[in-house]
């Protein structure tokens, strides 16, 4: 972002204290060095990490403002556009979210239009963050719309392809929910909140005693499984 070697003594003490606090998530002690250092100097990555500090403090307006300096300084910043779509999500202005976030899809894409993994990763979680907040107001079409575009770019992260069944379950269709969560288990045998979904779904259909079959075989992974074991005495089986 910037020449380190440039800085004056004062300035390069703020910054490399800043920036070691920062990676150790100390907000208190981060602040002070890299807000005093913005006095002087206008680095992109500075306005960054001041901006994911004060997220942690919770002040959002602040962290917004920051992240939006950051931005004006270097726009095609990914990292602080992740950062700002996330301050937007905990606002719950999950559109501007939205938006942003596929603004740094675009920008991060390499020049054979292939996605950094790591940035792929980061992009599938707050595009699934989408989702919850979405389900947990009710709005499941747009959940299921956010958990694919998330699957989209990874699809073998099975916690939101499982979220997916839920959310696919939740609207009322129940055999595309048995589809998602069977994918689960294909590639992730041992993902036993997929099979305890998995036999939720089943029962919902009247079909128990398949359900049941789902749940006694988590048991035989995780004997304690607390849900497992109460959805087996819901049913007379455990």
């Amino acid at each position: 972002m910037h020449e380190v070697g440039r800085l004056t003594p004062i300035e390069r003490r703020d910054y490399e204290l800043g920036r070691r606090c920062f990676e150790r998530g100390d907000a208190e002690t981060s602040l002070p060095h890299l807000t005093r250092l913005i006095q002087t100097r206008n680095f992109a990555d500075v306005h960054y990490m001041i901006g994911v500090m004060y997220h942690r403090k919770g002040d959002i307006s602040a962290a917004a403002h920051s992240l939006r300096e950051a931005l004006r300084v270097n726009p095609s910043y990914s990292e602080a556009l992740l950062a700002l779509a996330n301050v937007y999500e905990s606002q719950g202005d999950f559109d501007r979210s939205r938006e942003i976030a596929e603004r740094a899809g675009r920008l991060a894409r390499s020049a054979d239009d292939v996605l950094d993994a790591t940035t792929r990763g980061k992009l599938a979680n707050l595009q699934a963050a989408l989702g919850d907040a979405y389900r947990e107001v009710g709005e499941l079409r747009e959940a299921i719309e956010a958990y694919r575009k998330a699957l989209d770019r990874c699809p073998n992260f099975p916690d939101i392809r499982n979220k997916l069944g839920i959310a696919l379950r939740d609207v009322g269709l129940p055999d595309r929910a048995l589809a998602e969560f069977r994918r689960v288990l294909r590639s992730h045998p041992g993902f036993c909140d997929a099979a305890v979904q998995l036999g939720v779904t089943l029962y919902s259909l009247g079909r128990t005693e398949e359900a049941a079959q789902e749940w006694e075989s988590v048991l035989v992974e995780h004997p304690k499984r607390e849900d497992a074991q109460m959805y087996l005495r819901m049913i007379g089986r455990y």
